[in-house]
Formats: structure tokens, sequence, C-alpha cells
């Protein structure tokens, strides 16, 4: 356990940081799950606007570092050919 006025400080500091950090992880998956549950009812203009609605989401995440920017990318790439395959359908 951290002894030192400082140590305990930065304990403090760390486990607030961790908790709004695990808030907007959870927010992101959120979003993410909006646009798979949009796909799975088949609604493609709920699924693109679901989609829209997450992409700068994601990004400012990413821009955060909660998200590391290439999982972000992968996110979006799955998720916009899910819709445009959702769409052609």
């Amino acid at each position: 356990m951290a002894n030192s006025p400082q140590a305990k400080k930065r304990a403090r500091q760390a486990e607030k940081r961790r908790n709004h950090s695990a808030s907007l992880r959870s927010m992101v998956r959120t979003y993410i799950k909006k646009v798979i549950a949009a796909i799975a009812d088949g609604d493609a203009t709920a699924a693109q606007a679901a989609y829209d609605t997450a992409v700068p989401v994601i990004d400012r995440m990413a821009d955060k570092g909660i998200l590391h920017k290439n999982k972000a990318a992968r996110h979006k790439s799955r998720l916009n050919a899910k819709v445009k395959a959702l769409k052609a359908a």
C-alpha cells in the first residue's frame, strides 16, 4: 500500500482515471452494440444512422487513447462492411 503522501495521491488519481476510462470504454461498446442490433433487425436506414453516430465516438476514444487506433479502425471497418451488406441485400 502507498505510504508517502504523493504515492497516496497517485493511487487516488490512478483509480479515478481507471474508472473514467472504463466508463468511456463502456460507452463505445454500447454504441457498437446499437449498430449490431440495428443490423440484426434488418433495418438498413437505422443501421446506417447508428453507424454514423458511432463512428465519431469511436474516433474520439481512439484519439484519447481509450481504444487503440487499429482496434478503432477494425471496429469501424467491420461495422461498415455489415451495414453495406445489409443495404445490398
